[in-house]
């Protein structure tokens, strides 16, 4: 299971890793290294030289998580930022770039990057879902969860959880109502 960490749970991890504590990298890479594959995969086009520049990547943010600047970045734009480098470096490098892709073309690329107000808008919008979350019943928070971010099934979740299919539909049902409520205010 791939741990949440918000903002400022990723930043105070980079804080850590920078000054070599292990676990914390662990905690860096478990929570972002999907994201940063799924980057490396769109420049690259190739999953096994994706995850060479993601294993760079890694090494990278091991060597300089203590240059991170909360001030100046969020962590995942970080994160992002150097696996980026990274792939594109490497496209760069390979013969194939050079032979296929004439320079006049590249104002034909379009950048399927968020914009930076698109990407501070969606961390703003997740950090207000996790509040409200953090809101309910820690139980029906955990099976909201389960459910849409995992994507978990009613039924397992009933099964867990030792209670028939139609309290677990009511526990989510009366959850969502909430969620919303708290993500209109």
């Amino acid at each position: 299971m791939t741990p949440m960490l918000t903002r400022d749970q990723l930043a105070d991890a980079l804080g850590m890793t920078g000054q070599g504590d292990r676990a914390a990298f662990r905690q860096v890479y478990l929570a972002t290294s999907a994201k940063l594959l799924g980057v490396c995969l769109r420049i690259l086009a190739d999953r096994q030289i994706a995850e060479d520049v993601l294993q760079e990547t890694y090494l990278t943010v091991w060597k300089k998580a203590g240059t991170f600047d909360a001030s100046r970045a969020s962590p995942i734009t970080w994160l992002v930022t150097i696996a980026r480098n990274r792939a594109i470096d490497r496209l760069r490098a390979s013969a194939n770039f050079r032979r296929s892709t004439p320079v006049d073309d590249a104002n034909e690329v379009v950048d399927g990057a968020l914009l930076p107000s698109e990407t501070v808008e969606r961390d703003d919008d997740a950090r207000r879902l996790h509040g409200c979350l953090d809101q309910l019943d820690d139980k029906v928070g955990g099976v909201i969860r389960t459910a849409f971010m995992e994507g978990a099934t009613y039924d397992s979740l009933a099964t867990r959880e030792n209670v028939p299919l139609g309290t677990m539909k009511s526990w989510i049902r009366r959850g969502l109502l909430r969620l919303r409520a708290c993500l209109e205010q």
